[in-house]
């Protein structure tokens, strides 16, 4: 067969998933760019939308807000997904229960899993009733502008850490044994081994859980809709929810479309940074 035949038959079988990309992913991207940039009044090009977003106090207001709550729930949650999977990777007793437990957050739809903790959160709920058996008073949750956004981490990350676990549990099981008994020969012990052997050798799992986790909680929208509604008092109104509220509750597209170019931009720079800094750590 010649290169031009393998070329051919490659892009055939590619080419259902390039359609799909330039259907749901480019295009739609350049629609947004394109409704961002004209002009309310008028079908001139202009930076209108974006001078009218950044001048909102709401808009300013989600926009720290979603950077507040990513700086949290990201190392959160891969911190625990990272100590799981160490934990899952030993051949102990029930490990095999108890991964699937962990993984079972999972299977269930992100909607489902808000709807079952907003029962949970509720005044009158389980988490209230445990508490009190503890002497702590009632507290209000998901309707306390202090504690909102904290539920809202505690929900996604009940989700998000099991499905990040089993990337660091595959990536701990490619590490050579070999490598551990070297160190071992040489003196190290249980931290040393952790620093010089596993966090080496996870260093692409790890990038590619960090960069995958930050683009992930930068779209949370169902939790934040199905719970608080960006309330109480906009202290869980993520840039997905305000881009919601915009678009089809305001009918403002044009500023819609100008805070959803907003967030790629903002999700774009923050992974290029990682994968510096990641690249630059493995250097090292």
């Amino acid at each position: 067969m010649t290169r031009n035949k393998k070329l051919l038959w490659a892009l055939l079988f590619l080419a259902p998933a390039i359609i799909s990309v330039i259907i749901l992913r480019l295009w739609p991207a350049l629609m947004a760019l394109h409704e961002s940039l004209l002009a309310p009044r008028a079908s001139t090009y202009s930076f209108e939308n974006y001078t009218y977003i950044f001048s909102d106090p709401v808009f300013r207001g989600s926009l720290w807000t979603t950077l507040f709550y990513s700086v949290i729930v990201n190392p959160l949650q891969i911190a625990v997904a990272l100590g799981l999977a160490l934990l899952m990777n030993n051949k102990l007793p029930t490990t095999g229960f108890w991964r699937t437990l962990i993984l079972l957050p999972v299977a269930i739809p992100q909607s489902v899993s808000a709807v079952v903790w907003s029962v949970g959160f509720r005044p009158d709920g389980l988490i209230n009733a445990l508490l009190g058996m503890f002497g702590i008073g009632e507290q209000r949750f998901l309707t306390s502008p202090e504690q909102a956004l904290a539920c809202i981490i505690i929900m996604v990350s009940w989700v998000g850490v099991g499905y990040w676990m089993t990337f660091l549990i595959a990536g701990l099981q490619d590490i050579p044994k070999s490598l551990y008994e070297a160190v071992t020969i040489d003196g190290a012990n249980s931290w040393q081994r952790f620093r010089y052997v596993t966090l080496p050798q996870l260093r692409r799992p790890l990038t590619f859980v960090l960069v995958a986790d930050t683009v992930a909680n930068f779209l949370v929208f169902a939790p934040v809709q199905i719970l608080t509604k960006g309330g109480p008092q906009g202290s869980t109104n993520l840039i997905m929810n305000e881009v919601y509220t915009r678009a089809f509750l305001s009918g403002d597209k044009g500023s819609a479309a100008a805070a959803t170019v907003v967030l790629v931009l903002m999700v774009l720079i923050i992974v290029l940074l990682q994968f510096r800094l990641m690249s630059d750590k493995g250097a090292d």
